[in-house]
């Protein structure tokens, strides 16, 4: 990749009305297996939008999600070559971070995101202005293959876990996340596939 096709470090997206989300990271394809489970697909049916929150590693996993709705997308590390896995190549879809306004709530993507603080990490607001240069009301982030939806001082957290290497085990049926915002109301849930 040259310095000109270098993937964009944030995108910015304005959303009209009430939407349904369906969020999904560490996909892992072909890594942990060809193709997504059918499972997957009938869940985000009634989807407006879905989030892959990266470590998607090969692109055609998001022209599969388009079947069902746009799809917004990042990198992950995974993407990027980690552990010596091949580059992803830039797609307009896809960005480092992602920041979406849905009736004036702003929700930032990134695949990996501290979920809880730790010694030395980084305050939260700061580390926020680093990823979307903004503070922000939901963070939706992967990474870590576990799920959870937590409140973090003022902003939502959710990690969707992953969909097929479920807490970095072995490949199986694993978790999805929803966030639903209806007239400026936030429901943010976690769905394991069956």
């Amino acid at each position: 990749m040259t310095k000109n096709e270098e993937p964009l470090w944030i995108n910015y997206h304005e959303i009209e009305g009430n939407v349904l989300f369906g969020l999904v990271s560490d996909t892992h394809i072909p890594e942990a297996r060809q193709t997504l489970y059918d499972e997957l697909y009938e869940a985000f049916d009634n989807c407006d939008y879905i989030l892959h929150n990266g470590d998607i590693h090969n692109v055609i996993v998001l022209d599969w999600l388009m079947d069902i709705a746009p799809v917004i997308a990042v990198r992950g590390n995974g993407d990027d070559g980690s552990s010596g896995r091949p580059v992803a190549p830039n797609d307009p879809r896809l960005a480092h971070n992602q920041l979406l306004n849905v009736q004036g709530i702003l929700i930032g993507m990134t695949h990996a995101f501290p979920e809880f603080p730790y010694p030395g990490s980084m305050p939260l607001e700061d580390a926020m202005q680093r990823h979307w240069k903004s503070t922000v009301d939901i963070i939706i982030a992967g990474d870590t293959h576990v799920p959870h939806v937590t409140q973090r001082e003022d902003t939502l957290v959710i990690n969707s876990g992953s969909p097929t290497y479920p807490k970095n085990l072995q490949t199986q049926l694993g978790t999805i996340g929803f966030l639903e915002i209806n007239d400026g109301k936030i429901d943010a849930w976690i769905e394991q596939l069956h």
